[in-house]
């Protein structure tokens, strides 16, 4: 195999504190390896960059992408599907998988992580992404509202929690275990006005609270040492006030390691499902964060314009489709989970959207290190991915960023403190917050970085005084020493590789898991997921 050289660059490498240094990189196999010795007799093709810039390759590590819900809503939104009308970089809400793996790898991203699977459709997820070209790909598995999970919790049995979860990772193929609205979609298949708005409420028929279930897993997930412990979607998402709810998740995870996602939609003050009264709170918890090692956040970004909301949380997507009067869609899944679809479209002039898009912004510029804090528009319930560029502009453009904000309700400026902050950040920043802190904060320790031995995923950009024009459109990406991307022109199509946690075997023989599985699912444990892994 031949050597790639890439020569004259500016690296942003924040996993080896490298910020803008002119450095070779040298590429054999697939990995970023040292020069070749003088003994070498492979060839050698040599790229010049100089006067570009060099980034690991993007990590989305919250998104939609596959899966049941995001094919209902392709059915549901066709216009919203591989192409909309206008400007050649706008696609719709929901487009197909060979899109969104061709538009990801269009903005220098080379891995993403589906963030909501249901447990029983993880076979068909699997067999969906292995068709998304150019990126590395995984997903974590609904657990939060899984009925043999509450059981155990109910009983206080960690082993039997931990056993169940290896299991669970191991036969969905699953990365992470992911908690949605914890017990609040059960209480939602139960009765139509069901949801879990109290942290310490009761849930039917189960004997357990959110807190316990969001302490409980936490918990054992940190037992397994699972290199992404556990993914939270908090209770009472999207409701004025829940900022409290919030903050009372944060403490029930009790100094464990954990990953808070989307949170932007988590920080409202206020009270009731009025948006009289709402406000930021922001400033608060985005302070337990910063005084807190073990926890990070997702942004979940909203941005102006048309989306379709897609949620694991059944009562999110009715109250969204009770507000809004939009198409709804909604299903349960089993022992499992639930889900609610409901197109949306953010507008500038809505006091409760602009006031989302300015708490947004203060996660990113209140969080005081970007390790983390973690890019994101919950694609595409926030907005397209594609948006990354502009919220990389108002990230680091305070000038765009003041001019922007006299755009939107007025009120959002008064209610938020983002008129205040000054805050910039800088590439070395950017860098952090689309590479190397998912990569840091997922576990994957050969992604995200720029050194000997990683995996030879790499971004090129053109500077450009315009952040949001220079990151809209990479010059040169490269996938596992593949060049997929050259002068800004697609060379190539590769299929990336799945990512998946390995579990312990010996706590994954427990015959009680498949006596109930069968017991109380509509198949058989056998035709459950995939093979058992690792």
């Amino acid at each position: 195999m031949s050597y790639l050289k890439l020569t004259g660059g500016k690296i942003y490498d924040p996993a080896s504190n490298v910020d803008g240094e002119v450095q070779d990189i040298w590429i054999r196999d697939g990995k970023i390896c040292p020069p070749p010795t003088q003994e070498d007799t492979a060839s050698i093709r040599t790229i010049d960059l100089t006067g570009r810039i060099v980034f690991p390759g993007g990590i989305d590590m919250h998104c939609h992408i596959a899966g049941p819900k995001v094919n209902t809503a392709r059915k549901m939104r066709p216009e919203h599907g591989r192409v909309t009308n206008g400007p050649s970089n706008k696609i719709g809400s929901v487009p197909d998988i060979f899109t969104a793996g061709m538009r990801y790898t269009g903005l220098g991203y080379t891995t993403c992580f589906d963030a909501a699977i249901t447990p029983l459709a993880s076979r068909h997820v699997h067999h969906e992404l292995s068709q998304v070209p150019n990126v590395d790909k995984g997903f974590y598995v609904l657990v939060g509202n899984n009925h043999y999970a509450m059981e155990r919790i109910a009983k206080n049995d960690q082993a039997g929690l931990e056993s169940f979860l290896s299991w669970l990772l191991a036969r969905t193929g699953a990365y992470a275990p992911k908690l949605v609205n914890p017990g609040g979609v059960e209480m939602w298949k139960q009765r139509a006005s069901g949801n879990a708005r109290d942290l310490d409420g009761i849930i039917d028929g189960f004997d357990v609270t959110p807190r316990q279930i969001v302490h409980g897993i936490t918990a054992a997930a940190n037992s397994l040492n699972l290199p992404h412990p556990v993914h939270i979607h908090c209770n009472n998402l999207g409701i004025p006030g829940n900022a409290a709810t919030t903050l009372e998740t944060f403490r029930a995870v009790d100094g464990l390691k954990a990953h808070f996602a989307h949170i932007q939609f988590h920080s409202y003050g206020g009270g009731g499902d009025k948006a009289a009264g709402m406000r930021s709170e922001v400033q608060s918890l985005a302070g337990y964060i910063n005084d807190n090692p073990n926890l990070t956040v997702d942004v979940g970004q909203v941005m102006f314009g048309e989306t379709t909301s897609m949620t694991g949380d059944g009562p999110l997507g009715y109250f969204l489709h009770s507000i809004g009067g939009e198409r709804w869609f909604s299903a349960d899944t089993e022992m499992e989970s639930g889900c609610g679809i409901s197109p949306i479209n953010y507008r500038d002039k809505n006091l409760v959207h602009a006031m989302q898009w300015a708490i947004g912004l203060e996660w990113y510029l209140m969080v005081k290190d970007p390790w983390k804090v973690v890019m994101s528009t919950d694609h595409p319930n926030g907005g397209s991915f594609l948006a990354y560029p502009q919220i990389i502009r108002l990230l680091m453009d305070s000038n765009y960023r003041t001019e922007f904000l006299k755009q939107v309700n007025p009120m959002a400026r008064k209610r938020t403190q983002l008129s205040k902050l000054s805050r910039e950040y800088t590439l070395l920043d950017i860098a952090t917050i689309t590479s190397a802190g998912p990569a840091r904060i997922l576990g994957l320790e050969n992604k995200g970085r720029l050194s000997v031995s990683s995996d030879a995923d790499i971004s090129v950009y053109t500077p450009d005084k315009n952040y949001e024009s220079m990151f809209s459109w990479p010059y040169m990406v490269i996938k596992a020493g593949n060049i997929i991307v050259e002068n800004g022109e697609f060379r190539k199509q590769v299929i990336g590789q799945s990512h998946f946690a390995l579990t312990n075997p010996e706590l994954r023989r427990n015959g009680k898991i498949e006596s109930w599985f069968n017991k109380h699912y509509s198949i058989s444990e056998r035709s459950f997921g995939t093979p058992a892994i690792g």
